[in-house]
């Protein structure tokens, strides 16, 4: 999820520019509003504008602060000093480990003023720190560069997977420093073979319980021992992009994988409990096309117009029945058809070509209703809603159908019955009234199909 970029140290030492000579007061304030604006650092603004290049800026930092400049692409960075900084960290911050002599870490920053930065490396590489200056899109290359092998997940193979227990790799004698990456592997490996698509991690007696979610049933898949548990939770949220010192608050990310070299996304959430942090893992399949779904010719026409048409489609199904699957193919027809097509998530599971998706953000203050009362400044054609739950929401969105919108949302309920009775209260009268089309998954195998005129047939 994006975060406010800054540079701490252009921020001290921004009108030390004008004090240089290098550029107006006026010119400054207005970068400042550029920054603030675009969610870049003050710094990248003023570049952008032409105003001062990169060199200009790093020139001055480094005879302004004695600190001396390092052009990273002459260096070949000691790949073992990678440990001391994590991919999440090394992202966050701007900052990559170059080599170490005796107890010193030379570390290339972009905003070497950042103390709390300088802090978390000490503390996790507990040596001292020396700080050199580089540029901020030289050190992103060189994490995309170094990094690629020692934080991801690898690719998992489901060939000759009978009877696999993940806690066989767990008792494997293993030394190495991936050896707790090979045991996330491991449990993702199986939940892919038993065909689990929520896994969670939580603190019992016995240990860090592995409970798999199958048929609303909580399955029981074993326990890491303790003495593992803050390295795998640790090793868990990098390589989700989480901040890894942080449990006291919900954090939301997702990690990427393959799956017999199809690319597949989990999203991991994590939750402060009274027994320490609980970690909720799903894992969604990636999207096929329409006609892989939908076989029926008369049904893919059915849904196709209703695309293509204002009105609200409403994808519902029990939990776990693949809705969010669905949904995803129907972004996928739409996305050929030149419309301006818009997402509300909590959290995009797959990148969708032509399709503008919007993950929500609660720490900014990015939530449902700001981006609801934004959202139509961007003349949507398609909106897709992700967890509606207010009748606020559901009428606001509702009254999208009438300045031409098609409106995309998804709805619980366990069977056909259930879906009536949930319709049958006043608060949905209005948003009845405007289904253009309802795909209701029985089954994998077993999907329905309404048109505008018999949803309402359906449901009066």
């Amino acid at each position: 999820m994006e975060t406010t970029v800054t540079n701490k140290t252009l921020e001290k030492l921004k009108y030390d520019l004008v004090r240089a000579g290098l550029v107006a007061y006026e010119t400054i304030e207005q970068a400042q509003e550029i920054a603030n604006a675009q969610n870049i650092n003050i710094g990248q603004a003023l570049i952008n504008s032409g105003v001062l290049s990169e060199d200009d800026i790093l020139k001055f930092l480094e005879a302004k602060l004695h600190i001396p400049y390092v052009n990273l692409d002459d260096y070949t960075l000691d790949s073992k000093c990678l440990k001391y900084i994590s991919l999440a960290d090394a992202k966050k911050y701007r900052i990559i480990p170059i080599f170490k002599i005796e107890e010193t870490l030379t570390v290339a920053m972009a905003d070497p003023l950042d103390l709390f930065a300088i802090d978390k490396v000490i503390e996790t590489a507990e040596c001292s720190i020396e700080p050199v200056i580089s540029s901020e899109k030289s050190i992103l290359n060189k994490i995309n560069e170094y990094y690629k092998e020692d934080e991801i997940v690898g690719e998992i193979f489901t060939e000759n997977g009978a009877d696999y227990d993940w806690r066989d790799e767990l008792h494997n004698e293993d030394l190495s420093d991936n050896h707790i990456q090979k045991i996330i592997r491991a449990i993702l490996k199986q939940a892919i073979l038993e065909n689990v698509h929520e896994v969670t991690f939580q603190n019992e007696d016995n240990g860090f319980a592995v409970n798999f979610k199958k048929n609303a049933e909580i399955l029981n898949k074993g326990y890491i021992p303790q003495v593992l548990t803050t390295s795998f939770v640790a090793k868990l949220k990098n390589l989700a992009e989480l901040d890894a010192s942080v449990s006291e608050v919900p954090q939301l990310g997702k990690l990427n994988f393959k799956v017999d070299e199809i690319n597949v996304i989990a999203s991991i959430s994590t939750f402060p409990t009274i027994m320490g942090e609980r970690i909720f893992l799903k894992i969604y399949k990636p999207p096929r096309q329409l006609n892989q779904i939908i076989k029926s010719e008369n049904n893919l026409n059915v849904i196709k117009t209703a695309l293509n048409n204002p009105g609200i489609i409403i994808v519902c199904g029990s939990p776990l029945s693949g809705k969010t699957h669905i949904i995803y193919s129907l972004l996928l027809e739409s996305a050929s058809k030149n419309k301006n097509i818009m997402t509300l998530e909590s959290i995009a599971k797959y990148n969708l070509k032509d399709v503008h998706q919007c993950e929500l953000n609660e720490n900014v203050g990015f939530n449902m209703d700001k981006a609801s009362r934004f959202i139509e400044f961007q003349s949507p054609d398609i909106i897709y809603l992700e967890g509606i739950k207010t009748k606020e929401s559901f009428d606001y969105f509702s009254s999208l159908v009438f300045e031409n919108k098609t409106v995309i949302m998804e709805f619980l309920a366990n069977n056909m019955e259930d879906l009536r009775y949930k319709l049958s209260f006043s608060d949905f009268e209005t948003l009845k009234s405007i289904i253009s089309c309802l795909v209701f998954i029985h089954s994998q195998d077993s999907i329905e199909v309404f048109s505008k005129e018999t949803v309402q047939k359906y449901l009066a």
